[in-house]
């Protein structure tokens, strides 16, 4: 494959447009069409497109779907609706011992199939990428400003891609490219939903707030191949489990902002985005070369794997770094509080919890799902030192103190204060005598 982008009309051959436009998209149709794809069809669809940065919950919801009818989806029963209530129910009685966050109703309706999980978090999902298609929508805008010169400029000359049915202005096809970018986004979210639905074991178990209004569910088909092999009483089981989901829908209630700020987070590093035209040619020819025209999921595997993926900035590091911080004290909170509340009253507290350390470390929820979205690992060593930063603020105060430091974002540690708890908490301390200040 030749270079990745765009050509002006080849029939202007000025010196300025030939300097300014170095690539030709014309061998781009060319490895397309060899795929089957019927590009110039899709450009003019795109083009029609009235809101180019939006992601399309339909095509999330339908790949996801997809996904998980290959994978199968067993119905809720009235015995599992029971079973999912009273562990919840317990879970957020012995809560009440372990945190100061007010409790939640418990629906009785507390159990949910695969395909309830994806239709009940969608519209969380949808929200909380909407940052990246639009950070990614406007690094493509910039690369073409840059690779085109300024659309406002009266003397721009429509752009002639090969093979398409149509000229364009500079403005419809960066309206194109936020299409095309929305909907790769989209394509690459429905499988990460799908794949989750396959895996996570409550409503929260991906540790972030998707559902309006927050609530503890389970879901009784992930939750025995959870516990499949660990000869553990199956009630025990759901207990430690449903702890684990109340924990987090305590936290989520308590600390409102936290979806705001997640958002923020994710919105900061998709601002950071930027686009390197020859890095994307260079991964695009990579995985073009591992695309099987006759396995139609082989192009997902080469969008997932490297096409179009931009290049990460220093912006992009420090926003994936507080990310990080922000994703290891949530599940660090959760890890400590249940810890706090089981840990004597579950015979198998102990073997338990090293199944979830174990999950952590392979691939949680939150590691598959930050992992393909941004390719942020969550270090699991983070979480650990997050989750002994709780224990200790209970052991010096007590957790007033600790859930206290959830009421604003600002108030929440650094990653380097987490080896030095004590010396945080003298840092958010006002001394009583002022006189030397």
């Amino acid at each position: 494959m030749s270079g990745f982008g765009f050509t002006n009309d080849p029939s202007d051959e000025s010196d300025e447009n030939s300097s300014r436009n170095p690539f030709d998209f014309q061998e781009i149709f060319k490895q397309f069409s060899g795929l089957g794809l019927n590009l110039p069809g899709l450009i003019s669809a795109l083009s029609g497109q009235a809101s180019p940065g939006a992601l399309s919950k339909d095509l999330i919801r339908d790949i996801s779907k997809k996904f998980l009818s290959a994978h199968g989806d067993t119905p809720v029963t009235i015995e599992s609706q029971s079973s999912a209530y009273e562990a919840l129910k317990i879970a957020d009685l012995w809560l009440n011992e372990a945190t100061v966050f007010s409790g939640l109703p418990i629906l009785e309706s507390s159990a949910l199939s695969r395909r309830d999980w994806i239709d009940s978090t969608l519209a969380g999902w949808q929200e909380l990428a909407k940052p990246l298609v639009e950070g990614m929508s406007e690094a493509m805008n910039q690369m073409l400003k840059e690779t085109l010169g300024d659309p406002s400029d009266p003397a721009e000359n429509p752009i002639k891609i090969p093979g398409a049915p149509f000229d364009f202005s500079q403005s419809t096809l960066n309206s194109i490219m936020g299409t095309f970018m929305s909907s790769l986004l989209s394509t690459q979210l429905g499988q990460t939903i799908g794949s989750l639905s396959t895996t996570v074991t409550g409503a929260n178990d991906v540790a972030l707030p998707l559902m309006e209004p927050i609530r503890a569910q389970l879901l009784p088909q992930n939750i025995e191949i959870w516990g499949a092999g660990l000869d553990i009483d199956e009630r025990e089981l759901r207990i430690y489990l449903a702890l684990r989901e109340v924990a987090a829908a305590r936290l989520f209630v308590g600390a409102p902002w936290l979806r705001k700020h997640l958002k923020e987070s994710i919105a900061a590093y998709g601002k950071g985005i930027r686009v390197d035209i020859n890095a994307i040619t260079e991964q695009a020819e990579s995985a073009m070369n591992s695309v099987d025209p006759t396995d139609p999921e082989s192009m997902t595997l080469a969008i997932s794997g490297g096409l179009f993926t931009p290049e990460e900035t220093p912006e992009q590091k420090r926003a994936l770094e507080n990310l990080e911080t922000l994703l290891a004290l949530i599940e660090g909170w959760i890890d400590a509080v249940v810890a706090l509340a089981a840990k004597e009253r579950l015979p198998s507290f102990s073997r338990l919890s090293e199944t979830q350390q174990r999950r952590r470390a392979t691939k949680s929820p939150t590691q598959q799902l930050f992992a393909t979205l941004v390719g942020l690992e969550v270090s699991p060593r983070k979480t650990r030192e997050a989750m002994q930063f709780w224990e200790k603020i209970v052991e010096l105060r007590d957790q007033k103190t600790r859930d206290e430091i959830w009421d604003e974002a600002f108030l929440l540690p650094t990653s380097d204060q987490f080896s030095d708890p004590e010396s945080f908490l003298k840092g958010r301390t006002v001394p009583d005598d002022l006189s030397g200040l």
